[in-house]
């Protein structure tokens, strides 16, 4: 029995089948909580309904259906636009294949993180409405040209002054990378409302989708309640009470500069698993001759 499997069933099917698996797993986490799966199903329901029909020699409606279907594929690409897109770009900056916790939490204080976090407070105890992205590894070059363009060294009192009321760049975000605002008054791309989510306003979802589609961090200040919360990956953050607790969660959702390239290098991260450091330094000074070779 097993050597009639072993005849059909080789190693590259075996290949096969866990890399298309693989696929399909981050498929479904590319798509999850968005309204593509909806759309997946519905299409899904289509191809079901055809079935039938062509089970039942119902001809008529075979061939309207036929029509729907191949309409509906169709229009996939067009549909799926901002996740293809969002794919792709997670795919060239390797967030795909992220493995396990980064730990970006261990770095020290940061001191632009916390010049952010004090202007965020400072803006929500006026009501004052604010859009803070901080840039990661995707480039926010098209958002930084829709605004208008500073190159300055980061400051509470810049940040105060842009978001002033009476500011003709108020209404935009601020884009910082580093210690340096590059840009304010830019234009964000606002997140299609999803079904059974609460309603926010046009400031948390542009946050939201901006963060769809980059690695992006955005910090929300509502002019409304004076909230502050927090945008990563397409989500928004429970209102923040807390300074310091801002402070964390910015440092534990941001890379420091030295950590931007290597956080994400998937190769380093699978020797880190499969040869943990503490284990190499035990083999080292078990065998100091590979050491010296």
């Amino acid at each position: 029995m097993l050597n009639t499997i072993s005849s059909y069933i080789g190693v590259t099917d075996i290949i096969d089948v866990l890399a298309t698996s693989i696929f399909i797993y981050y498929v479904l986490l590319l798509i999850r909580g968005t309204r593509a799966v909806q759309i997946l199903t519905g299409v899904a329901v289509l191809v079901g309904l055809l079935g039938v029909a062509n089970v039942f020699h119902l001809y008529l409606m075979t061939a309207i259906l036929q029509l729907l279907v191949v309409g509906a594929a169709v229009s996939l690409p067009i549909i799926f636009q901002p996740e293809l897109r969002r794919g792709l770009e997670q795919l060239g900056r390797g967030g795909l294949f992220r493995m396990g916790d980064q730990r970006e939490s261990r770095r020290g204080e940061d001191p632009a993180i916390s010049m952010l976090a004090d202007a965020a407070f400072v803006l929500s105890q006026s009501r004052t409405g604010a859009l803070i992205v901080i840039e990661q590894q995707s480039g926010l070059k098209d958002f930084t040209e829709s605004g208008t363009t500073l190159d300055a060294r980061l400051s509470i009192e810049l940040l105060l002054s842009i978001f002033n009321t009476r500011s003709p760049l108020h209404d935009g975000a601020v884009i910082v990378r580093g210690p340096i605002l590059e840009a304010a008054g830019c234009f964000l791309p606002l997140a299609e409302p999803r079904p059974g989510e609460r309603r926010v306003g046009t400031r948390h979802r542009a946050a939201m989708g901006l963060t769809e589609q980059t690695d992006a961090v955005v910090v929300v200040v509502s002019e409304e309640t004076g909230s502050v919360s927090v945008a990563r990956g397409g989500k928004l953050s429970r209102p923040i009470e807390d300074e310091h607790r801002l402070k964390r969660l910015l440092l534990a959702m941001t890379r420091g500069p030295r950590e931007r390239r290597s956080a994400n290098d998937f190769i380093t991260q699978l020797r880190n698993r499969l040869f943990p450091p503490e284990r190499r330094e035990r083999t080292h000074a078990d065998h100091p001759e590979k050491l010296r070779a």
